[in-house]
């Protein structure tokens, strides 16, 4: 397939850094909240705890959960039309090194998974496979392939079927089981234990959580937008590209108010439907309808710092958050490590003793030592640690 490089040179995109860091920061929040997937909390000290406990988990979900990941998994997109479009402007063909950068990450992904079963490397390893024949395909075809995978295409046929076959149950690929096997370790284990664990039931957990929610998809959908977005070139500040952002902001607003009352009326929605079924089409509607309002409200923020990065004063305090950005793979894996440290038995065991409040401060604190990290690594690197190796291994064998 032939394929014609931009004619603008690709530089590095500061406003990308800079959403990646407010991902990567959501992320880290959320996993400390979450506990690393832990769940399992002490019971609140008095009733006004319990009830902060619940503010602070109901706030963070519907502020940051899924919307973050989504920001992250779309610049994982443009990151890779960059780099091919790079190598494709000196007639070189960045396709093989591609699918063995895959291979690396999903090295990255086990190596995370000693630590944290959470892991989402492994998946997006294996997504980009999916997305890479898609990288010299035209506009149309690009558009095309982003909106079936942004239909939920699993999820859109279990509810046709049960609608059609009342007897229809929902997708179970055993996530859940898998994910109790995982706890001993996390309550009693060593760290040895916490590692064979992530990685004989971790692995197979994120790749059946991933299917079972619509998680898999979505990925894809979101490698391929990034794509595109980066093809358009939308993250400069070029041409009409300010108010193609300013259309983004209301259009995705709109859809957002729209989406999220309709995602807690499902019940009401079909109500009419068999009883028998009900069940199969609820959960299927609910994670289509659940990704659809996190992708809109997803363009809200970057839609908005984009338009603050570029239109306002607030640019000066924005570009404080590119460092932690930039080293946005090493922030993920050492988040693992240092979460893992917090809260599992073979650490400190917080979860004992650590509400959604306490896990939010811990996760802040978490967030401050990386940024410091991050500023005073940057100063004598180009990249950060894991991003080096990442780097180099990918140009194995070339000058």
């Amino acid at each position: 397939m032939s394929y014609t490089p931009s004619l603008k040179q690709n530089t590095r995109i500061e406003v990308a850094d800079i959403l990646r860091g407010i991902a990567i920061g959501g992320i880290v929040l959320i996993h400390f909240v979450e506990q690393l997937n832990f769940y399992k909390f002490p019971d609140a000290s008095c009733a006004f705890m319990a009830s902060l406990n619940k503010t602070i988990w109901d706030t963070l979900f519907f502020v940051l959960a899924s919307k973050m990941y989504a920001i992250f998994s779309m610049l994982f997109g443009l990151s890779f039309f960059i780099q091919h479009d790079n190598q494709a402007q000196m007639g070189k063909d960045f396709r093989l090194r591609f699918l063995w950068r895959m291979v690396l990450l999903f090295c990255f992904g086990l190596f995370d998974l000693l630590f944290y079963n959470g892991d989402i490397l492994v998946v997006y390893a294996v997504c980009g496979v999916f997305v890479m024949p898609f990288i010299r395909a035209n506009n149309k075809v690009i558009i095309a392939a982003a909106i079936f995978f942004a239909l939920q295409p699993i999820e859109l046929f279990y509810v046709v079927k049960g609608l059609i076959d009342p007897t229809t149950q929902s997708l179970n690929l055993g996530s859940s089981a898998l994910f109790e096997s995982i706890i001993p370790a996390q309550s009693e284990g060593s760290i040895v234990d916490v590692a064979i664990a992530g990685i004989r039931y971790g692995l197979p957990v994120n790749f059946t959580w991933a299917i079972e929610h619509g998680r898999m998809t979505q990925t894809i959908f979101l490698f391929l937008l990034g794509i595109y977005l980066g093809r358009k070139r939308l993250f400069y500040d070029e041409g009409n590209n300010i108010e193609t952002w300013k259309k983004i902001l209301i259009i995705s607003l709109c859809a957002f108010v729209v989406l999220y009352p309709l995602h807690d009326a499902v019940k009401d929605v079909i109500a009419n439907t068999p009883k028998a079924d009900r069940t199969c089409v609820q959960k299927s509607l609910k994670v289509m309808l659940n990704m659809w309002r996190n992708i809109s409200m997803m363009f809200v923020y970057v839609s908005g710092v984009v338009l603050l990065y570029y239109r306002t004063s607030a640019r000066n305090f924005l570009s404080k958050i590119a460092p932690y950005g930039k080293m946005s793979l090493t922030n993920y894996l050492t988040q693992s490590i240092i979460g893992g440290f917090v809260f599992y038995n073979w650490g400190l065991g917080m979860f004992r003793y650590s509400g959604h409040t306490s896990s939010l401060l811990l996760g802040v604190l978490c967030i401050a030592l990386q940024y410091m990290f991050c500023r005073w690594w940057l100063k004598s690197h180009s990249h950060g640690p894991f991003e080096a190796v990442w780097r180099k291994l990918t140009w194995f064998g070339k000058k």
